[in-house]
C-alpha cells in the first residue's frame, strides 16, 4: 500500500515508519517545513493547507498528531493546545481522505475515552466516561465524521501507555528506578493499560492490512496491571529497590488535573477488537515487554 502518515517524527510515528517498510509498503510522510527528501510533502493543518498531490495514490492515511498530554501542566492554555493539536489536523486529514477518496484513515486516539473503569475490565464496547480527557477523545474521534461520511474505512486507535526503549512513560520513570527512586504512585491499586512498541505499531499496520477492521481499536496489551504491579515487575528486572510510595496529594501539587486523569485513574481496558480478529501479540506480559524495552 501508499500510506501517508502525519505525524511521523513522533515516538510511535518513528518507530512505525520503518516497520510499515518493512512490511513492503510505500511510505509518504507529512511534514510541517519544507520537504527535504522525496517521500516528504509539505502541510500546513493550521491553515487547513496540503500540499497538491499529497495524497496521490494513497490507499490509506495515518493520523498521529497530537501534542503529549503528560509534557507540561494542564492550563486552560495547554488544555486548548491539547485540543487543537488534534482536532485541526484530523478535521484536515478527514475532508483530504473525502475529497481524494482514499479508501482508508487510521486515526490516534486514547483509552482516556473511558475515563475511571476503577477493577471494571472493558473494551471498545464500553461507553465513554468522564473528564477531560474522555471528552477530548469524543471530539478527536468526532473529527473524523467527513472521512466516515465518505465512505472510508476509519479506524480510531485508542492507544494506551506505550513502552518504549526511549521516551515515553518509560522515558520519565526508568531513571528513577535506576536511582532506586522508583516506587508505586498513589495507592498503586490503579490499572495502567500498557502496550509495547513494538505491538502498538504492529497493531496500526494490522490495522491497515485488514480491511474488515472499522471503528474502535484499543491498542493495549491484553494483561493489564495495576501501578502496585508494574512498580514489582520493573524493579525485578531492574534489579533495583523500588521502596517509595508517592501519595496521591503529592501527585495532584506536583502536576495539577493530570494527576487524577492520567496517573492515579484506573483503566483496565482489554483489546477486545485484537484478540477477537486473532491479532498476534510480541509482548504478551508486562515482564515480555518491559524485558524487550530494557533490552532495547
Amino acid at each position: 500500500m501508499r500510506v501517508v502518515i502525519a505525524g511521523s517524527s513522533g515516538l510511535i510515528g518513528t518507530a512505525l515508519v520503518p516497520r510499515l517498510r518493512e512490511a513492503g509498503h510505500e511510505v509518504v510522510r507529512l511534514v510541517r517545513r519544507t520537504p527535504q527528501a522525496p517521500d516528504e510533502r509539505g502541510w500546513d493543518p493550521a491553515a487547513g493547507h496540503l500540499a497538491p498531490g499529497a495524497l496521490e495514490g494513497a490507499d490509506a492515511v495515518v493520523n498521529l498528531c497530537g501534542a503529549g498530554i503528560g509534557d507540561k501542566r494542564w492550563t486552560g492554555a495547554r488544555k486548548q493546545e491539547l485540543r487543537d493539536s488534534r482536532m485541526i489536523p484530523t478535521d484536515v486529514l478527514a475532508r483530504a481522505v473525502a475529497e481524494h477518496g482514499v479508501p482508508t484513515l487510521v486515526n490516534g486516539s486514547a483509552v482516556g475515552w473511558y475515563g475511571d473503569t476503577g477493577a471494571m475490565a472493558v473494551d471498545e464496547t464500553a461507553r465513554r466516561g468522564t473528564g477531560f480527557l474522555a471528552d477530548l477523545c469524543r471530539d478527536w474521534e468526532a473529527a473524523t465524521k467527513p472521512a466516515v461520511d465518505a465512505g472510508a474505512r476509519v479506524v480510531l486507535v485508542r492507544t494506551g501507555l506505550v513502552l518504549s526503549p526511549s521516551g515515553g512513560l518509560m522515558g520519565r520513570i526508568k531513571p528513577l528506578f535506576q536511582f532506586g527512586l522508583g516506587g508505586k504512585l498513589g495507592p498503586g491499586t490503579q490499572y495502567w493499560p500498557w502496550i509495547s512498541l513494538d505491538d502498538e505499531t504492529g497493531a496500526i499496520v494490522w490495522a491497515l492490512e485488514h480491511d474488515t477492521v472499522s471503528g474502535p481499536l484499543n491498542a493495549t496489551g491484553p494483561d493489564p496491571v495495576t501501578n502496585d504491579e508494574f512498580t514489582r515487575v520493573l524493579a525485578e528486572q531492574m534489579s533495583r529497590p523500588a521502596p517509595w510510595v508517592v501519595p496521591g496529594f503529592a501527585m495532584r501539587a506536583a502536576l495539577g488535573q493530570f494527576a487524577d486523569e492520567g496517573v492515579l485513574v484506573s483503566q483496565r481496558v482489554l483489546p477486545g477488537v485484537l484478540e477477537r480478529e486473532g491479532f498476534e501479540f510480541r509482548h504478551g506480559t508486562l515482564s515480555e515487554a518491559l524485558h524487550a524495552v530494557l533490552d532495547g
